[in-house]
């Protein structure tokens, strides 16, 4: 089964629990490696590599971190993929995967794919230029591809597996197009909790992909309480209303984003309910699992001891949990619309 939680962005709120750092800091915590997605929050410095005008490459950006260089951070020091990294033990910093010199050995520990200005929404990055989901995802598959030839299927394969991955992104989206320039809620006939709709539908789907590559213990990350971010209420003083000429937050604006996280946590219940995966994908029960079928599966072959975990019966069809995740996708998907 997929571990997926949901934090809130500021407050450190746990879908499943909420525990202080000292209660976290005591238990077992291990992790192979970290791999981030998302927007500037977790952007190590992809962005200097890229044509946008989204850097974080100058001083007085990184001005804190020990080098008191600006690595293309969106922060005066660490952000916070490089607290965990260091609280695992895996690094010191988190490296943007586009760092050319970044060797194959680094990639062992973990990478971002961040972009800073990313979104959900095309129109996004269209406004941008940076990188979307899709672009940070097939960057993940290169990964996979030189880890596959550095360290081999079954290393790399336990490897995410055992892997944290974090995904961040969606304040770019409301910040641009609910905000700043609302014509996209046109479509919605001016309702941002529409637009929540299309932005957490494109989230559930770069989860689902991430799933399919093997990952298995996700972060995600809602919306800051954006009526309070220091541009956001600067804007809000020049505009016609309570605020005007004062500094203080939209609690409005701030109602929205708290209730695109009750949606999100939401949203994440109901994927990790349903991207239940299996322990065993790459062979069948039956046997070896490698190639029998059929009359050559038979008594005389050893079979697994709990076919729960196995996606395949025999080398061609799937057990009886396989069938039963297909026909509740047909119950869902399908049925719904030949029925109607």
């Amino acid at each position: 089964m997929a571990s997926i939680f949901f934090i809130s962005f500021f407050f450190a709120l746990v879908v499943k629990i909420s525990l202080p750092i000292s209660t976290i800091a005591s238990k077992n915590v291990s992790a192979s490696a970290v791999f981030a997605f998302g927007d500037s929050t977790l952007d190590g410095g992809n962005n200097n590599h890229i044509k946008t005008l989204f850097r974080g490459d100058h001083l007085p950006y990184g001005r804190d971190l020990p080098q008191h260089m600006a690595t293309g951070r969106f922060s005066n020091g660490m952000l916070s993929t490089d607290y965990i990294v260091q609280f695992l033990g895996l690094k010191d910093l988190l490296p943007p995967y586009l760092n050319p010199n970044l060797s194959d050995h680094d990639l062992l520990t973990g990478v971002t794919f961040a972009s800073g200005g990313s979104g959900l929404d095309k129109q996004t990055i269209e406004a941008t230029s940076a990188m979307d989901l899709m672009s940070q995802f097939k960057l993940f598959e290169d990964v996979l591809k030189r880890l596959n030839k550095s360290v081999g299927e079954v290393k790399t394969r336990n490897l995410i597996k055992k892997a944290v991955f974090v995904v961040g992104v969606g304040t770019n989206d409301m910040l641009f197009n609910a905000y700043l320039f609302p014509t996209r809620l046109i479509k919605y006939a001016n309702n941002v909790y529409g637009y929540h709709d299309l932005l957490l539908k494109n989230l559930a789907y770069f989860i689902q992909k991430l799933y399919g590559r093997g990952a298995r213990r996700i972060i995600v990350t809602g919306l800051p309480p954006m009526g309070c971010l220091p541009l956001m209420v600067t804007i809000n003083s020049f505009l016609p209303g309570p605020n005007w000429l004062k500094r203080l937050c939209n609690p409005k604006q701030n109602q929205q984003c708290e209730a695109y996280n009750t949606k999100l946590s939401s949203k994440v219940h109901s994927l990790e309910a349903t991207l239940k995966g299996f322990e065993e994908t790459m062979k069948g029960c039956c046997g070896t699992g490698q190639w029998e079928m059929g009359p050559v599966c038979n008594v005389l072959d050893l079979t697994c001891v709990n076919a729960s975990k196995f996606l395949f019966w025999d080398a061609m069809h799937p057990t009886q949990s396989g069938y039963w995740f297909l026909a509740q996708y047909g119950i869902q998907n399908v049925l719904p619309y030949v029925t109607s």
